[in-house]
């Protein structure tokens, strides 16, 4: 049984094999072919952090694949308040095929899946987002094909997608420009990183999208960092990914953004919606990714 807790957690050969699922998966759904691998399965969706991509993705893309959904929220679950994480782990996998959750903490979703008897996806966590991340290349191999030895800028906060991203680049053999103001700096301990080969860090915003093939972003203040919002407001007001930016990339670079965004902070309007945006297909790609990583973790290779 495997988990997907985060990126490093898979081999580069299964990406690609994810990859080329999702890629098929997708074919099928545009051409309203039928494609239901997981029927009479269920995926339990447990929701500590509200999301509405993670929500919809997750649920379509299970109803699509023939199976069914439960979906808990805070008040319904209260993850390690009502009972120790572990007991509600040993309860909800003997009911489900699959765990989906969303939370906090990234040890809240280890220990689930400690004593887990299905599958466990992280859904987001303070210190990954494996799947957005998944999302994110497969969308760029769409555009522009394989993503090896080339170069993903990443503009803003040291977060959880940034610490995605820099395992994801030694994995799949990419480089990362990562540029975080001070104080907001990513943490390699944090981030699990075999070492320093795959990024460069730059305290110039600028500098780090020159020669970029992707140049990708995020909020300046993510879910349960609200009370900052004036103090991160100040400092990242130099990270803003404008047109100049852009322009310091590739003549042919994609732009990329998690979503939801704030047009006029962490990006301006004519980039997000400009014609190197890719932000809709990185949106729609959620959910035909997960549904291959759902039927690898339930039925391995097809």
């Amino acid at each position: 049984m495997k988990h997907y807790l985060q990126f490093k957690d898979f081999s580069a050969n299964e990406y690609t094999y994810l990859f080329d699922r999702a890629a098929l998966i997708k074919k099928r759904f545009k051409e309203y072919v039928k494609h239901q691998t997981l029927t009479d399965r269920t995926l339990a969706m447990i929701f500590e952090k509200a999301s509405t991509r993670t929500r919809v993705s997750f649920e379509a893309g299970m109803y699509q694949l023939g199976g069914s959904v439960v979906h808990l929220t805070t008040g319904d679950s209260q993850l390690g308040r009502s009972e120790p994480i572990e007991d509600s782990a040993k309860v909800i996998s003997r009911m489900v095929d699959l765990v989906m959750i969303r939370t906090f903490e990234q040890t809240k979703i280890e220990r689930f899946a400690s004593q887990s008897r299905v599958p466990v996806i992280n859904g987001l966590t303070n210190e990954f987002h494996p799947c957005q991340i998944l999302a994110d290349i497969f969308t760029f191999i769409e555009h522009r094909g394989p993503i090896a030895g080339k170069t993903v800028a990443w503009i803003g906060d040291g977060n959880n997608m940034a610490n995605t991203w820099l395992q994801a680049a030694e994995i799949l053999d990419f480089k990362v420009h990562i540029s975080c103001p001070r104080g907001y700096e990513i943490n390699e301990q944090v981030a699990g990183l075999a070492g320093h080969d795959h990024y460069q860090v730059f305290s110039d915003p600028r500098q780090a999208c020159v020669g970029a093939d992707l140049v990708t972003t995020d909020v300046w203040t993510s879910m349960g960092y609200e009370a900052e919002n004036e103090i991160r407001m100040a400092a990242f007001k130099d990270w803003k990914v404008d047109h100049a930016m852009m322009a310091l990339a590739k003549k042919e670079a994609l732009f990329m953004h998690c979503l939801p965004a704030h047009r006029g902070e962490e990006v301006d309007a004519d980039v997000i919606d400009g014609p190197q945006s890719v932000v809709w297909d990185e949106a729609e790609n959620r959910m035909h990714v997960q549904k291959a990583l759902m039927e690898y973790l339930l039925l391995d290779k097809l």
